[in-house]
Order: structure tokens, then C-alpha cells, then sequence
């Protein structure tokens, strides 16, 4: 049976040099007119854990930065 981990990680907007995202004051977010530059940034966060060997489950955005949900395959314990 397969087994996984999961791990959930925090990324402050200030991650990012400009907004990859658009949230109203009411905090209804969404995608708007990303920048080249911005996607490469989120590249490269999602191929650095991948390195890891994390695969990307969700990502969720909000006013003040992302939240990255992440799953691996637990490795089997040599005996």
C-alpha cells in the first residue's frame, strides 16, 4: 500500500517583487494579468520542492501571501 506524507507551507506576498495575485478589499482573490517574471517565481517554488520530491496538491491565494498543501510518497524502511 502506498503511503504518503504531506506538508503545508506559507509564502508572504512579499514573496513576490509585484502582485501575482489581485484580492478586492473584501478579500475575494484571483489571477490578473501576472507579470512573466511572477510565474517564473512561482516555478520556482513549486520545482524546488519538487527537487524534494513533494508533488503539488493545492494552492490557495489570499491577501497576504499563499498556502501551498504538498504530498510525497513515504520510502519504505530498510530492515
Amino acid at each position: 500500500m502506498k503511503r504518503f506524507e504531506y506538508e503545508i507551507t506559507k509564502h508572504p506576498a512579499d514573496t513576490f517583487n509585484h502582485v501575482v495575485y489581485f484580492c478586492s478589499e473584501v478579500g475575494e482573490c484571483s489571477v490578473n494579468e501576472v507579470p512573466g517574471d511572477e510565474t517564473k517565481v512561482l516555478a520556482d517554488i513549486l520545482n524546488e520542492r519538487g527537487k524534494q520530491g513533494w508533488e503539488l496538491v493545492q494552492i490557495s491565494f489570499g491577501k497576504d501571501g499563499a498556502m501551498a498543501f504538498w504530498k510525497r510518497k513515504v520510502k519504505k524502511k530498510e530492515k
